[in-house]
């Protein structure tokens, strides 16, 4: 069961953002103290993807782990309105496949970088410098 009322739920869903978020701004960071030069959400490429990497012809997505559901302990299935969710998150799903896909197509590589993987910045560099310095 759900702790808050429908309309205190509501307004916290409304404060969720779409861009610039904490996750996304740290991986920014990181890119940039690499020495990487990046857009931010190229509205003409599929999806908008969160960095851009027009250099390497890269797109990096920054997925939040309950939104994209990643299978982490952060993607757990809230108890209450499980059906409306359970569509959402697979509608979520289906749409980064299908951008994915698109993104090929036009020959552009993708990343995603999780929320859950934020912490491990060491990581997410040696992932970045081996995708884009590896043409």
């Amino acid at each position: 069961m759900d702790t808050v009322t429908a309309e205190k739920r509501s307004a916290i869903m409304r404060t969720v953002k779409a861009e610039n978020t904490k996750p996304e701004i740290a991986v920014r960071k990181l890119a940039h103290r690499l020495g990487y030069r990046f857009r931010l959400h190229r509205k003409d490429l599929p999806g908008k993807p969160d960095l851009v990497f027009p250099k390497y012809k890269t797109a990096l997505f920054v997925h939040g782990c309950f939104w994209h559901w990643h299978g982490c302990k952060r993607s757990r299935m809230p108890a209450t309105n499980t059906e409306y969710w359970e569509q959402k998150i697979n509608k979520n799903m289906k749409r980064d496949q299908r951008v994915r896909r698109q993104l090929r197509k036009i020959g552009w590589r993708t990343l995603v970088v999780w929320e859950c993987q934020i912490g491990e910045s060491e990581k997410i560099a040696r992932r970045l410098q081996h995708a884009l310095d590896h043409d």
